[in-house]
């Protein structure tokens, strides 16, 4: 238990000093030390329990409200430590299996938290979080709206009218960015976050297993499913940014995080129907690289395929060639799982 606080604590200040450094330096530097600030605490988490990440939370958070205040030592411990200790505890979860799936580990007969409900959870902190940056912004619409299109001025409007082959944006343009952006933001900062944050948590199991200590078997990703309000939720967040006022800002803010949350699941049935295929690899890496470049109409269609699976069990259809790939704990997980 000592070697778990003192690695807690460490692994707290690390996060922390990673926190503050992704505010100064090149843009680049900053996305990408930004990009990585949960992880010291989901590495020590998922190798030694939650408790160890919640400690070094707290830790990070103290340090940062010592050195710089106790509002960005709020931040911290809202953005980065509760969200961390709470999926740690989730991902750590067991109990005795009473039938076989694709959480239960066949070696010990432990039937492990889905990975399907940590994607969920994720979409519904990111959706909190979310909502809480766009309060700290403005308590009202007008006062929100008037901080996003100074944003548009100072920061993207050179790019913009790049974009626009130069041409010089007018007073009337600005406001419907403003206005536009107003229902998008919530839906943006959520789905960011929370792909932060999962990208954190499955680099940390993989490192974690590497190292020889991770704390459960490596889960089957591709055979994870969500609950089946999932999809109503989907719906009913989207209807309700019809809604006027901050109930639309906030269902914007769930609809964009579990959007995402499709997404992810439309990759997991592609990667498992193409189980065993030999031209595998190249049509994962092609899917890939044409999300990273297409984006949005390509995510659309994977969306589109995960919802579907949702009410047409598409990998129930094609079960895979052998056995789900994936490393006992604290083993080597196999590439490609």
């Amino acid at each position: 238990m000592q070697k778990a606080i003192f690695l807690g604590i460490a692994a707290g200040c690390a996060a922390a000093v990673v926190f503050l450094s992704a505010t100064t330096g090149p843009l680049l530097a900053r996305i990408i030390l930004y990009l990585v600030t949960p992880l010291p605490l989901f590495l020590v988490g998922l190798a030694h329990g939650w408790t160890a990440s919640a400690i070094g939370g707290l830790a990070g958070s103290f340090a940062i409200a010592l050195v710089i205040g106790p509002a960005v030592g709020g931040v911290f411990a809202a953005s980065e430590a509760v969200p961390v200790a709470v999926l740690t505890y989730l991902a750590l979860l067991s109990r005795p299996a009473v039938a076989a799936g694709p959480d239960v580990d066949p070696a010990t007969g432990i039937e492990w938290y889905p990975v399907g409900r940590l994607v969920i959870w994720a979409a519904i902190i990111s959706s909190a979080m979310s909502v809480a940056a766009m309060l700290l912004l403005g308590p009202d619409l007008d006062t929100l709206k008037v901080a996003i299109r100074k944003f548009i001025d100072e920061v993207l409007r050179a790019q913009i009218e790049a974009m626009g082959a130069g041409k010089p944006l007018e007073e009337e343009d600005l406001t419907r960015l403003a206005d536009l952006g107003l229902y998008l933001l919530p839906a943006l900062t959520a789905l960011s976050w929370m792909l932060t944050v999962l990208f954190n948590l499955w680099l940390a199991g993989r490192l974690a297993a590497y190292s020889g200590g991770l704390s459960r078997p490596w889960p089957d990703i591709a055979s994870m499913s969500f609950p089946r309000w999932a999809p109503l939720a989907l719906a009913g967040s989207t209807a309700a940014t019809f809604l006027p006022g901050y109930p639309a800002l906030a269902a914007s803010a769930v609809s964009g995080a579990l959007y995402l949350a499709y997404v992810l699941l439309g990759l997991a049935v592609v990667h498992y129907i193409t189980r065993g295929q030999p031209w595998r690899p190249m049509a994962l890496w092609a899917l890939y690289a044409v999300l990273l470049v297409l984006n949005t109409g390509v995510s659309v269609i994977v969306a589109i395929v995960g919802l579907a699976d949702s009410f047409i069990p598409i990998r129930r259809a094609r079960p895979p060639p052998g056995p789900p790939a994936g490393p006992p704990s604290r083993q080597m997980p196999p590439p490609g799982a």
